[in-house]
């Protein structure tokens, strides 16, 4: 049973590591065939499709593979393969207002989507190093 310790985050650790690749039967072979991980949900969202794997204890890395015809948003996402850091919680909305108080930039509001079978809250803001920090809560 794992205890949690801290208030500012309710549920919280790291959910997944979301790594871009272009090339997932490489990214297979390092994290699935040298590493262990299996891969546990596997699904398409628009622009890209998502491989999530687990790590051995209920973390994951996500290797997002773009789709050809989508377009990275900027030069420095197209050119750099760590998206984002996805934090789990069960408080989305109470933790982005307490990240907006401080300061942070929000990039994309609490809203839910769906992945595969599950129903996924999700937000995302810019750490203080400019680090794209995705807060996910999943039903």
């Amino acid at each position: 049973m794992t205890t949690h310790t801290n208030e500012k985050l309710p549920g919280g650790g790291i959910h997944h590591i979301a790594v871009r690749t272009t090339d997932p039967e490489a990214s297979l072979g390092l994290y699935r065939d040298v590493l262990g991980m299996a891969v546990v949900k596997e699904h398409e969202v628009p622009g890209k499709r998502l491989l999530l794997l687990d790590t051995g204890n209920g973390s994951h890395i996500e290797l997002a593979v773009p789709q050809e015809s989508a377009a990275p948003a900027n030069a420095a996402e197209a050119n750099h393969p760590l998206q984002h850091i996805a934090l789990t919680t069960t408080d989305v909305p109470g933790v982005i207002e307490r990240v907006r108080t401080a300061g942070y930039e929000i990039t994309v509001e609490p809203r839910q989507v769906q992945l595969g079978e599950s129903l996924t809250t999700i937000a995302f803001f810019k750490g203080s190093a400019g680090e794209l920090i995705e807060l996910y809560s999943s039903r």
